[in-house]
């Protein structure tokens, strides 16, 4: 029994919750007052750096999320699993959790391959990874500021293909792709706040995407969103220290292995 029993449906949930909790959790940061002592950049650094509005970025976003909902949608039509009574039976709270791992896994492989290779590749870099890296200086609302192809290929395909191989339920797949989409929001946050669990937990973190989107980290740290495993395995991992600035605030400044 979950809260929106009778009245949406898990499909309708796995679609747009991911979406309404992107803006929820993303306009949270956006509202915060400016916490200069727990920025990774000045506000100046932000104005000086991007290369993009706000208002550029919000729309960027939009576009990315209605491709993501329209494949979303597709993909719960083609795998629904209703019995005759049109009842889903999901599996046991073990087996969902084994799944999410599993999707954690596919996805991070999916997208670190993919993250990679639009880096290393002149012409996908110039023309469709490069507008990620208008945000020299990541902030919340821009997590999934992409090239409208970039968002098909590396996050929305990248879904489909974790839910596909799990073989999760769509109500599984709720609580896996609204988990994904909090733990990309914060990790663009620009922000090391004190008990942020996914700092705790998580050594791909605000920080070390951070390291990725400068100019010295920039063939580093591809891992996203989850672990930093095949960064380590292929010789991307770009360590750092996190420095407090005289100023206030904080770097993450890379360290050179």
């Amino acid at each position: 029994m979950v809260f929106w029993e009778g009245y949406l449906s898990d499909e309708a949930m796995g679609t747009f919750a991911p979406i309404v909790l992107y803006w929820l959790y993303a306009g949270i940061y956006q509202l915060l007052p400016p916490l200069d002592q727990y920025r990774l950049h000045t506000r100046k650094e932000e104005e000086e750096k991007n290369s993009v509005s706000l208002s550029v970025v919000i729309r960027g976003v939009l576009l990315q999320q209605l491709v993501q909902a329209t494949v979303a949608q597709a993909l719960f039509m083609l795998t629904s699993r209703t019995s005759s009574s049109g009842i889903t039976v999901q599996p046991s709270i073990l087996v969902q959790l084994m799944q999410i791992v599993v999707a954690m896994l596919v996805m991070d492989t999916w997208q670190y391959f993919v993250h990679r290779y639009m880096h290393q590749n002149k012409f996908l870099y110039r023309h469709i990874h490069s507008q990620h890296h208008r945000l020299v200086v990541p902030y919340a609302i821009g997590a999934l500021y992409n090239h409208p192809l970039e968002g098909l290929l590396l996050d929305t395909f990248g879904g489909a293909l974790s839910f596909l191989v799990s073989g999760m339920t769509a109500r599984t797949a709720v609580i896996f792709f609204c988990f994904a989409v909090t733990k990309t929001v914060d990790d663009h946050c620009g922000l090391w706040l004190p008990g942020n669990i996914f700092h705790l937990f998580f050594q791909n973190n605000t920080a070390y995407h951070d390291v990725h989107h400068q100019l010295q980290g920039a063939k580093y740290n591809y891992s996203q969103p989850f672990f930093p495993i095949w960064d380590k395995i292929l010789g991307t991992h770009m360590p750092y220290h996190l420095v407090k600035r005289p100023e206030g605030g904080f770097e993450a400044r890379p360290v050179k292995d």
